[in-house]
């Protein structure tokens, strides 16, 4: 018994398949996922025949919900756990400015050729005769055990005809740790300009789940050794290199960028979070600045950096939502821990950093940790245990003072209220003055320290109070 298709669907299909007198097979991801050990839910049916037709039988027989899509020639079917397409074989044909395809029906042998890669091309049989028999006509069992990506036909073909087939080949070989065949990589490295056919949109797709993956900084690197980085991301692929005056030199920034984005990657799964590692230093090519004195300086690159993730996002097609104010937050905060490590670390400075990271502030010291890439242990111990430290006052500074995501205790409408004014700028001068003053320690975050504070602040202002 072949334990991938144990569960009773894939019986079910069989039986409907043999009553059409089609084949019908499990294809690609199922398959692979099944043989990495690893867990999968989606499912791809192929048939020599209509796929809709075994969808909705399907449906009838399961109770399960069916969406056609007739356009593509496609339906999905959800039962239980499982979420199955069903398509019917088919052959493909690409014209050179679009990579949608012309199609035509065709046989199980063209439709595993149209697959991308080998390992995304193997089949199990449904049909009651040949019930769990593997049809793998291009090696990717093989592919599989040597840990290769690999294309069923000529890669030159493959990546022309779909260029986001070179972006899936960067992804798998990030999320499974696998190498792309050397011929496979060239013909990547051959057809690069083909990328600016594809949608942002797919291509974020892409990224994400290379963002998302284990060693994440692999698919960065392939895309730089393939030339696509400058396509995709021109912005990353300006941190790469190094500038040397005299024996004075830089770090390369890309790659540092890379060892914070895998050094996050070991703490956290958080998409965002991995986001705003990359992104972290993406200030730094506009800053560069080489001074005789100290040598060379990216001052600012944070504020400049933080300026940029806006637009960035919106080339991309990431989220112009709270997703972005956070990455912005976290690149433009990035520096301010490591400043309160390597001084002293006074409450007014910590209030402060508390107050502008807010609930973020963890994952700020969280970035802060893994943008520690010195190969100096020493260097990089010492950094760490001072972060322990800040991370000791926050935690003693907002248990006594409560500053995180605070408001100043006297509004706007209480300061009009009592001195019976209209809005006016000098309103916002008294509400900024008490959240320093708060910030700074100079009085408590209490309503009464802030309200006496008010009062002489009006003073000073020639302010008296309205009458009752």
């Amino acid at each position: 018994m072949n334990e991938a298709l144990s569960a009773p669907l894939f019986r079910q299909i069989g039986a409907i398949a043999d009553a059409r007198g089609v084949q019908a097979f499990v294809i690609g991801g199922y398959v692979r996922d099944h043989f990495l050990g690893r867990p999968c839910t989606d499912i791809d049916v192929v048939v020599t025949g209509s796929g809709i037709d075994i969808a909705r039988e399907l449906g009838r027989r399961t109770g399960g919900h069916v969406s056609v899509f007739k356009n593509f020639g496609t339906a999905m079917l959800r039962c239980g756990p499982w979420e199955v397409e069903f398509v019917g074989a088919r052959k493909e044909s690409y014209r050179a400015d679009s990579r949608k395809p012309i199609v035509e029906d065709g046989t199980v042998e063209d439709d595993q050729l149209r697959r991308d890669f080998t390992i995304n091309a193997m089949a199990f049989s449904l049909n009651d005769a040949t019930f769990g028999e593997l049809v793998d006509p291009f090696g990717g069992m093989d592919d599989l055990e040597r840990q290769l990506i690999r294309t069923p036909c000529d890669p030159d073909t493959t990546f022309s005809d779909d260029p986001l087939r070179m972006i899936r080949a960067v992804r798998f070989a990030s999320q499974l740790g696998f190498d792309i065949l050397p011929e496979t990589f060239d013909a990547i490295a051959r057809n690069r300009e083909r990328i600016k056919i594809v949608s942002r949109e797919r291509i974020l797709t892409e990224l994400n789940k290379i963002m998302l993956s284990p060693v994440p900084s692999k698919g960065f690197e392939l895309f730089d050794r393939s030339g696509l980085l400058d396509l995709i991301f021109p912005e990353l692929s300006r941190l790469k290199g190094v500038e040397r005056v005299g024996n004075r030199a830089h770090k390369d920034n890309f790659r540092h960028t890379l060892k914070v984005l895998d050094n996050i990657a070991l703490r956290t799964d958080d998409l965002w979070l991995r986001w705003a590692a990359l992104l972290h230093d993406i200030g730094k090519p506009r800053t560069k600045a080489y001074d005789p004195k100290v040598g060379w300086t990216f001052h600012g690159h944070e504020v400049v950096g933080s300026k940029m993730i806006p637009g960035i996002f919106r080339t991309m097609k990431l989220p112009m939502n709270e997703k972005m104010k956070y990455v912005q937050k976290l690149v433009f905060l990035h520096l301010r821990p490591i400043i309160l490590s390597e001084e002293i670390v006074t409450d007014s400075a910590v209030r402060r950093l508390l107050f502008e990271a807010g609930d973020d502030i963890d994952d700020l010291m969280t970035l802060c940790e893994a943008d520690i890439t010195s190969a100096n242990d020493a260097k990089v111990k010492r950094y760490l245990q001072n972060f322990e430290l800040v991370r000791v006052k926050l935690r003693e500074i907002e248990e006594k003072d409560r500053v995180r995501n605070f408001q100043p205790p006297v509004t706007g409408e209480e300061i009009m209220r009592v001195y019976g004014l209209e809005p006016c700028r000098i309103i916002g001068e008294i509400k900024s003055a008490i959240k320093d003053a708060i910030l700074d320690g100079v009085i408590a975050n209490d309503h009464d320290a802030a309200f006496a504070f008010m009062e002489r602040l009006a003073s000073e202002r020639g302010l008296t109070k309205k009458e009752a």
